[in-house]
């Protein structure tokens, strides 16, 4: 049942953010907007460069502490998220002054970046004490908070600044709940040992998020390069509301994925035998493979119906012209920033993981530039970053691949004829009510199916 409550949560996390878009999309203007999602993708940039290595070391190291260890490393883990918060306000002040953005936005910014790490970190402690459940809670109220707050600033102000400070107070509200909710054991820790720590998460934290931040950098470069085509229009506007958007269902699943599964995955790699290991890696990667063709093709059959009545009509052809192809970019780049990454995690084989990363980026920017400059449009640039993705997965194939934990091919199958299906309900009309009401309910009866066979909510572990 926990684990059924911590997938529900991270579900309405994803609605959450996809209102959100929907409704500041609606309380700014597009130039405003455009210069809101641009602040926001900075931000995002900016909180993984400086939080993400200890994510990342946090969820290796402490998955696998033994008894005794976790209350330490703790201590020594929220430390360095101190003082990367410094590092980052420094670095991020720095920066601005290159920036076209207004400093009021630009301090907001920082400030989310700030607040989301030190948020994230506390959460990731939480779920990590054995407390999943309060996880989830505590995120499912974030998320309410980041929407209220949101929409707030943008209906009193109807500002990029005002909607960046409401999300700065979302996320402040969050970490003081996760604060009453649940205080997770420290141990005094001397300088020695923590100098000691701060070592480890650094050998393969650092390398390990610079990979994340190269990822997280593609679309970011690919905003820009066709943004720079576009300009604040409306459909730049457009355009940016399909990267906005489309990117956090895929997200939170994985994230989702990764909170349920990921910390037995390290814990059978660090302790288990290799069958076990290779029989827990295998079910994660059916979890994840098979749930996120199911959400392509529901992206792919609602989100333009969802879209007509709610994307601001200046924008609506932009975004209804990219959205497919974006969806189907993110399914690329989310496996291979997640999927293919599992085992050199595992691994600690961080430096493949920026070498990959490096070569998306590279290909992306090459392909999308060349794109840009022959005159395509811009789902014919999105649809080039997608083939240069699929083919940083293929050439980042071999430690997968050497591991051996491979998806049950029938259920793989399965899953890609319950996302066609799925997809193809976007022929369907929507009106009325009961066409709409028709294709929720097949849509539903599907994956619940695919949920089904997959065992994938179950209760207790296999080996």
């Amino acid at each position: 049942m926990t684990r059924l409550f911590a997938i529900a949560g991270y579900v309405y996390q994803s609605a959450a953010a996809i209102i959100l878009i929907f409704v500041i999309s609606h309380l700014l203007p597009a130039a405003d907007y455009t210069n809101f999602s641009l602040a926001m993708a900075s931000s995002q940039l900016l909180c993984v460069l400086m939080f993400e290595w200890l994510q990342l070391a946090g969820l290796r190291f402490l998955a696998a502490a033994k008894e005794g260890e976790a209350d330490r490393l703790r201590s020594s883990l929220f430390a360095a998220g101190l003082l990367s918060a410094g590092v980052l306000v420094a670095i991020g002040s720095c920066a601005s002054m290159m920036s076209g953005l207004t400093p009021r936005l630009v301090a907001f910014g920082l400030s989310v970046a700030v607040l989301q790490g030190l948020t994230d970190l506390y959460f990731l402690s939480v779920r990590l004490s054995n407390r999943l459940g309060t996880a989830s809670f505590l995120l499912a109220l974030r998320a309410t908070a980041l929407l209220g707050g949101a929409v707030s600033g943008g209906t009193i102000s109807g500002t990029a600044e005002a909607t960046m400070l409401g999300i700065a107070l979302g996320h402040l509200l969050g970490l003081l709940a996760g604060l009453v909710a649940y205080r997770t054991p420290l141990d005094r820790v001397s300088r020695r040992t923590m100098l000691a720590d701060w070592k480890d998460f650094s050998r393969y934290g650092m390398l390990a998020a610079g990979a994340s931040v190269i990822h997280l950098s593609v679309p970011v470069l690919l905003r820009i390069i066709v943004i720079g085509r576009l300009g604040a229009t409306g459909a730049g506007a457009g355009f940016s509301i399909a990267l906005d958007l489309l990117q956090r269902p895929f997200w939170v699943l994985n994230a989702a994925i990764h909170t349920v599964s990921y910390p037995d995955v390290v814990n059978d790699f660090e302790h288990g035998s290799a069958a076990t290991s290779i029989q827990s890696t295998r079910r994660m990667f059916e979890f994840m493979i098979c749930t996120t063709l199911v959400l392509l093709g529901g992206l792919v059959a609602f989100i333009p119906d969802a879209a007509r009545i709610l994307v601001p009509q200046e924008s609506l052809d932009g975004f209804l012209a990219t959205a497919p192809t974006v969806a189907a970019f993110y399914f690329l780049h989310t496996h291979l920033q997640a999927t293919i990454a599992v085992v050199p995690h595992l691994e600690k084989l961080a430096t493949r993981l920026v070498v990959v990363a490096a070569g998306q980026l590279a290909m992306v920017a090459a392909f999308s530039l060349v794109a840009v400059w022959a005159g395509l449009s811009p789902q014919g640039a999105v649809a080039c970053a997608s083939i240069a993705t699929l083919a940083a997965i293929l050439a980042a194939l071999g430690p997968t691949l050497r591991f051996k934990a491979f998806p049950r091919r029938p259920l793989v199958i399965q899953a890609l004829a319950a996302a066609i299906l799925i997809g193809s309900l976007s022929r369907v009309p929507t009106e009325p009510a009961a066409w709409l009401a028709g294709k929720i309910i097949v849509a539903a009866i599907v994956t619940a199916v695919i949920g089904w066979n997959g065992n994938f909510l179950m209760l207790a572990r296999r080996g």
